[in-house]
Order: structure tokens, then sequence, then C-alpha cells
């Protein structure tokens, strides 16, 4: 038990350092990753206003039957968020990982977002 409060806890000073290095790009809008034990989501945020500007998930009804592990859906849900972004004419966001460590499913939909046009 002891074990899951300090991986919370780290999880949570992570995203708080992350938080105070974000800010300084406020006039950009941020994707933030979630990440459940089946699914990932990204949305594109625009702080200023508080408003969703754009999302793409796993659950979409539009996302493609992909074959693979949770990597290769990853990496579709960054090509989609950045092909959805693109459309609305944002190419330059901040990468905003929500306290997930850079590796594994986020770092794989961080790449799909980039290899379709994201600047970040």
């Amino acid at each position: 038990m002891e074990k899951n409060i300090e991986k919370r806890i780290k999880k949570e000073r992570r995203h708080r350092r992350i938080k105070g290095r974000i800010q300084n790009f406020s006039k950009r809008p941020r994707l933030v990753v979630f990440r459940s034990l089946k699914h990932i989501y990204a949305q594109i945020i625009d702080d200023s206003k508080g408003v969703t500007l754009c999302s793409a998930s796993t659950l979409d009804k539009d996302f493609p039957k992909v074959k693979g592990d949770k990597k290769t859906k990853a990496f579709k849900v960054g090509e989609i968020i950045a092909k959805r972004a693109l459309e609305k004419g944002l190419k330059q966001i901040v990468f905003d990982r929500n306290g997930y460590r850079y590796h594994g499913r986020v770092k794989s939909l961080a790449d799909g977002a980039r290899k379709n046009g994201l600047d970040f």
C-alpha cells in the first residue's frame, strides 16, 4: 500500500514541475495526455479561454481498428490529434504529459503528433 502512495506523490510532483514550465508558453495551446490502463486520450486546450479546441482517443467512433499493442494505438491517436489540430490552424503547441514519464505510450503519442506536423 505504501508503494502506491509513493508513486502517486512522485507523479504529483512531476505534474507540478511540468505545469511550472508550461506556464512560460501561455500563448500556445497545450496538448494534454491522459492514459488509463486500456485507453489513451489527448486533447488540445487553450488555457487563456479555458476551451478544448480538439481531442482524440482510442474510444472515438472514427478511430480505426488498429492491430497491435497499446503503443501503436497511442501513435495513431497522436496522428489523429495532429491532423485535427492542423485543420484548426494550430501548428505550435506545448506538450503536457500530465505527470507521466516520457516513455512508452506517452512518447509514442508525441512521436505520432510530431510526425504529422505538430511542433513542440
